[in-house]
């Protein structure tokens, strides 16, 4: 057998290659280097291993002794150079905004060992070829690491997760061709895989000077989304803004389907304050176009704020502990703990009088597990109060009137965000708990324009739909529509139950009162007489609405001793564990 190989090879080469062919081959091998007429080595099957390679092994042991070769080193020095990032000068700048470099975050957030392999580390490698890992010695419009974003897999509180970050050093962490294809195979991957999404953005865009190949194509930034709206209910999809996020990258935190925004740090909107000025003439700072506060209070897009780079972590440590790897498993029990404070003094929480005001999270202290209670959009639609918790260890989603805040009535923001929740919770299999104490959907010419009956709709929908373990508690009030959209009787809870203080009606006793008898009141012109009928018919009309009188019809299924309602929840959600429920077969409803 004969072999022709480069010019540049050496003897002991030529005789290694003779050695190893002859070995595998079982025949004679002669080797020739370049042009040359006769061979640089020979070698019989039954040779002796005599060339300086084959020495080189013989003296050294196994081949496992052997060091890096210069071909790894090199590799070695390219992977490091990648890894530094942009120009130093840019990571300085990181320094004085007191944010980290992100393969320091992915440190923090994964453990230096904890990143389990990186994808598309080599994106745009072949715009440059660095000799030495000095990253200073190339220009940074032709130098772009990884293309600016990184994408893999890691392990995140014992849970396997997948993750991409960009890289603000290099373009500001803009988006472009590469590692557009990079985040749309860690989306896909995803898909496939069945594990939650982390994405850590830091991005000002796409890259407007380089947009051909990535922009409108097939499986360009435009399929982000679509691949966002597949995950969506498949897989959690959890987004932390570290940056400013700016116009197509703005979409990524608001498909997540959580959003954590770190406090003076990020921000996102659709344009630039330059590109708002442009269009519309206004002057505006980041800040105030689509900061932290924007966001949490009036837009309802933030539903965590951090207060630095740790607490975000921590933040989503403890959100994913409630929620499974996908929407084909159940969310991850835990061991009981004792409540807060003692079920014991429940009703002493809960005012006699309909209209005086209370702290809802006095009752959800007393209901569930200790320091269990993550609230979710806590500046926004505050009517209602919405978040995971534990009760005996199963973690479950609640959704509960805020009396402390305008008697607890349901705005619009306050009806999208707890349709929201609940369409969220349902996804991944987390049971609902209702706590009903409200007057029912506020009323008013700018609550009108604002949508309360769209979202309103929404919030009904949202309950109608969910297919988990639902049980609602009327702790007091629940009149007009209220009882409808906080999961009544018709909705097909697994129980509706009651605490002695709960009454359920059209409307209050003031109101129905004047709604029906102030003509025959206005007739009786004794003031005395008119008070006295007056308090007579409002004792009337609480004694049809007490929940009594709904529990002797068996409208409601039980009235509960309140310090026994947390004994109460755990019995009901545990033995509803496995119920099934099934939705009319169609394609999707229209509401949402």
């Amino acid at each position: 057998m004969k072999v022709r190989i480069g010019a540049d090879a050496t003897e002991d080469e030529a005789a290694a290659i003779a050695a190893a062919l002859s070995s595998h081959v079982e025949e004679s091998v002669e080797v020739y280097v370049g042009d040359a007429n006769s061979p640089s080595a020979t070698r019989a099957p039954d040779e002796t291993a005599s060339s300086a390679a084959e020495e080189q092994v013989a003296g050294n042991g196994a081949v496992d002794d052997l060091g890096p070769t210069e071909r790894e080193q090199q590799l070695l020095r390219e992977i490091e150079n990648i890894e530094a990032g942009g120009p130093e000068k840019y990571r300085d700048r990181l320094d004085e905004q007191g944010k980290l470099f992100v393969r320091d975050r992915l440190d923090l957030w994964f453990g230096e060992e904890g990143i389990g392999f990186e994808d598309g580390k080599f994106a745009n490698f072949d715009a440059w070829h660095p000799d030495s890992p000095d990253v200073e010695e190339y220009d940074p419009d032709e130098r772009l690491p990884a293309d600016g974003l990184l994408t893999g897999a890691a392990e995140f509180e014992d849970r396997d997760v997948h993750f991409m970050a960009n890289d603000f050093t290099v373009k500001a962490g803009s988006m472009a061709r590469r590692g557009v294809e990079k985040f749309l195979r860690m989306q896909q991957r995803a898909l496939k895989s069945g594990r939650p999404v982390l994405y850590l953005m830091d991005s000002s865009g796409g890259r407007i000077d380089q947009q051909t190949g990535f922009f409108a194509n097939r499986e360009g930034i435009g399929k982000y989304y679509y691949n966002h709206s597949m995950l969506s209910g498949r897989v959690p999809q959890i987004c932390v803004l570290y940056g400013p996020c700016i116009a197509g990258a703005a979409y990524t935190p608001v498909f997540a389907d959580f959003t954590v925004m770190v406090e003076g740090m990020s921000a996102m909107a659709i344009a630039s304050p330059r590109m708002v000025e442009m269009v519309t003439g206004e002057k505006i700072d980041l800040d105030e176009l689509g900061g932290p506060r924007v966001h949490m209070e009036e837009s309802g897009s933030a539903d965590l704020i951090a207060e630095d780079e740790e607490h975000a972590r921590e933040l989503v440590a403890q959100l994913l502990s409630y929620l499974p790897d996908n929407a084909d498993e159940r969310p991850p029990k835990r061991e009981t703990t004792s409540p807060a404070k003692s079920p014991e003094g429940l009703d002493a929480v809960v005012p006699e009088r309909p209209n005086e005001g209370y702290d809802v999270n006095r009752v959800i202290e007393r209901l569930v597990d200790g320091d269990s209670f993550f609230e979710l959009r806590s500046g926004y639609g505050g009517e209602i109060v919405t978040g995971f918790a534990r009760i005996d260890g199963r973690p479950i989603g609640i959704v509960a009137n805020q009396p402390a805040k305008r008697a607890g009535a349901i705005f619009p923001d306050a009806a999208e965000k707890a349709a929201q929740f609940i369409w969220t919770a349902d996804a991944y299999n987390v049971p609902l708990l209702y706590l009903c104490d409200t007057p029912g959907f506020m009323a008013g010419s700018q609550v009108e324009k604002e949508g309360i009956l769209e979202q309103g709709k929404r919030f009904i929908y949202a309950t109608s739909s969910a297919t988990v373990p639902q049980q609602t508690v009327v702790t007091r009030k629940a009149y007009g529509a209220g009882i409808y959209a906080m999961g009544g009787p018709a909705y097909d809870p697994e129980s509706v139950i009651a605490l002695p203080s709960g009454e359920i009606g059209i409307m209050g006793p003031e109101a129905a009162i004047n709604a029906v008898y102030a003509n025959k009141l206005a007739e009786i012109d004794d003031e005395d007489e008119r008070a006295k009928r007056e308090a007579e018919l409002r004792k009337e009309y609480r004694e049809d609405i007490d929940v009594h009188r709904m529990a002797s019809e068996v409208v409601i299924d039980e009235i509960v001793p309140p310090s026994e309602l947390r004994a109460e929840l755990a019995a009901r959600f545990a033995f509803y564990e496995d119920v099934e429920k099934e939705l009319p077969d169609k394609k999707h409803g229209t509401v949402l």
